[in-house]
C-alpha cells in the first residue's frame, strides 16, 4: 500500500465518524487531518478515533487557506447530509468516495461523492448511488437500485433489484425491501420491517408487511 496521497476531513466525532475513519485508513488513499464537530465545536482540541476534533464549521476556511478540500460526511443524519452536501459544493469542498476493502460493489456501478461503503456491504451491478448515501455494514443493494442523495441503507438491510429510494430516505436496520418497490424522499422504514408495497415522501413505515403509521416530520 503506498502513501495516503491528500488530506481529508470527516464532518462528524460520534460513532459513526469512527467507521468512515476506519475505512479511511484501510482504503489508504487519503489521510485523516481531523473531525469536524458542528453539535459540539468546544470540543476543539479533544482527541478523538486517533486524530482530533478541530472544532465546528468555523473551520472551513481555515481549511480552505490550507488547500485541504476533501470533506467526508461522518454521520447519520439524512437531511443534514442532504444539506450538507450543498453547502459544501457551494464553498468549493470535493467530497470523495470511500468504500471499505472487504465490501463488493461490481464494476459498472455508478457512485456520486460523499459515499460511503462498510464493510460487508454488497451493492450489484447496475446500481446508482448519489451522494452521501452510506451504504452501512453487511447491508446490500441488489442490481438496478437507485438511491437518491443522502439515503442511508442501515447495517443488515437489504434492498432487492430495481427498487428506487429518494433523496434522504433512510432503511432501517435488518429491513427487507422487495423488488421494484419505490419509497418516496425523506421517509424512514424502521427496524426489521418488510416492505412489500410502494411508499409515498415523509413517513415512518414499520412492520411485517411494513404499514405507514405517521408523517416523519421535519
Amino acid at each position: 500500500m503506498g502513501l495516503p496521497d491528500t488530506g481529508v476531513v470527516i464532518w462528524g466525532a460520534g460513532g459513526h465518524a469512527k467507521v468512515v475513519a476506519d475505512i479511511v485508513r484501510l482504503e489508504g488513499r487519503f489521510q485523516i487531518e481531523g473531525f469536524i464537530d458542528e453539535l459540539n465545536p468546544d470540543r476543539a482540541g479533544e482527541a478523538f478515533c486517533g486524530s482530533l476534533v478541530i472544532g465546528g464549521r468555523e473551520c472551513l476556511e481555515i481549511l480552505r487557506k490550507k488547500g485541504i478540500l476533501k470533506i467526508l460526511p461522518g454521520f447519520g443524519d439524512c437531511r443534514r447530509r442532504s444539506q450538507l452536501n450543498e453547502e459544501l459544493r457551494t464553498l468549493g469542498f470535493v467530497m470523495p468516495n470511500v468504500i471499505h476493502p472487504r465490501a463488493t460493489v461490481a464494476a459498472d456501478v455508478c457512485i456520486d461523492g460523499g459515499t460511503i461503503i462498510a464493510a460487508g456491504a454488497v451493492v450489484g451491478p447496475g446500481v446508482r448511488l448519489g451522494r452521501s448515501v452510506i451504504i452501512n455494514t453487511a447491508a446490500s443493494v441488489d442490481h438496478d437500485c437507485v438511491l437518491g442523495d443522502a439515503v442511508h441503507v442501515c447495517p443488515g438491510a437489504h434492498l432487492a433489484g430495481g427498487v428506487i429510494i429518494g433523496e434522504a430516505s433512510q432503511i432501517g436496520i435488518g429491513a427487507v425491501v422487495i423488488d421494484g418497490v419505490c419509497i418516496g424522499a425523506q421517509s424512514l422504514i424502521g427496524a426489521g420491517a418488510v416492505v412489500t408495497k410502494n411508499i409515498p415522501e415523509s413517513v415512518v413505515a414499520y412492520g411485517v408487511p411494513a404499514h405507514i403509521k405517521r408523517e416523519h416530520l421535519q
